[in-house]
């Protein structure tokens, strides 16, 4: 897996202080992205068990209290990326249980695979569909259409009978 770029500092994407990740490769291809230079999975940098080590060391940081991690990219659920950020999200939920992940994608809930399931059983907040221009709504927090939804997994995870 490729990123784009990684902040140790984030107030933008999510709530709180973050650690953000922007990866590489998405096949969703929505018109009027303004992220797509992340589309191509073999641009920027190379995800390294370094980068891991850093972005753990920071959620841990105590002089910069950072909330969670979020994952952006091009598309964390694109499938070149699965095996990492399953690693990652595992690794996070892990050493920092009380941080929360947030994550956008260009899938549904609904129409994700296993392993892609498999991803967002970790994930706390999902942010999904792709991003439709013509339903631009910048009144939306963290959505860029209004057709993008923002799924709060943990209050779905503690309802009863309902399984991802």
């Amino acid at each position: 897996m490729n990123y784009q770029q990684y902040y140790p500092i984030d107030v933008v994407n999510g709530v709180g202080t973050r650690c953000t990740l922007f990866v590489s490769g998405c096949e969703h291809f929505c018109a009027g992205c303004h992220n797509s230079s992340t589309w191509d999975p073999s641009k920027g940098h190379p995800y390294t068990e370094e980068t891991e080590e850093q972005i753990i060391r920071d959620l841990g940081d105590t002089r910069v209290v950072r909330d969670g991690l979020s994952l952006s990219g091009g598309d964390p659920l694109f499938p070149n990326n699965l095996d990492s950020v399953l690693k990652l999200v595992k690794r996070v939920k892990t050493t920092y249980p009380d941080k929360d992940i947030w994550l956008w994608t260009g899938y549904t809930l609904e129409g994700l695979s296993d392993k892609q399931q498999q991803v967002v059983e970790f994930v706390d907040t999902l942010i999904d569909g792709k991003y439709e221009a013509d339903k631009r709504d910048l009144t939306l927090a963290w959505r860029g259409s209004s057709n993008q939804r923002l799924i709060n997994l943990t209050e779905l995870r503690d309802e009863e009978n309902y399984d991802l």
